[in-house]
């Protein structure tokens, strides 16, 4: 059973916001897809936030969509335990140091380096699949034409 809309506008929902630009702030609800917004000034990001919030949350609901739960995060602490052999161990130790920041700040900033050019370089191979599939179809249907 379809619980009632004011138990969804009571949900509080993580959103981010990005300067865009010189004079604006783009906000994003993640667990609400498209629920998107651009603001001219910063002391108007959480009004407007809340204000795209229940727009996002009455126009799903009256339309019959599911609403999606907000993502929890407490899911996650930012810590877990990982071992590593004692010479890597030194040698990012030894980095940090060298770096002037701790170890776990430079091991946190490799491992988002990582993830991130993890997933443009995912990106990408999903873009070159793309590009592959087109020039595949634009061929058949040269010599298709040409037949």
């Amino acid at each position: 059973m379809r619980k009632p809309l004011s138990n969804y506008l009571g949900l509080e929902y993580p959103f981010t916001t990005v300067a865009d630009g010189d004079d604006a702030y783009f906000i994003k609800f993640p667990d609400l897809p498209g629920c998107m917004t651009q603001v001219q000034r910063l002391e108007d990001i959480g009004p407007m936030a809340e204000e795209i919030r229940q727009l996002w949350i009455e126009t799903e609901y009256d339309q019959g969509a599911d609403i999606p739960m907000p993502s929890e995060p407490a899911d996650y602490s930012g810590k877990f335990v990982l071992r590593v052999p004692r010479t890597l161990h030194r040698t990012l130790a030894e980095s940090a140091e060298r770096d002037g920041v701790s170890l776990n700040q430079y091991v946190a900033t490799l491992l988002a380096r990582g993830d991130a050019q993890a997933r443009i370089e995912a990106r990408l191979d999903e873009l070159g699949h793309l590009v592959d599939a087109a020039t595949d179809r634009s061929q058949r249907d040269l010599i298709a034409a040409q037949g």
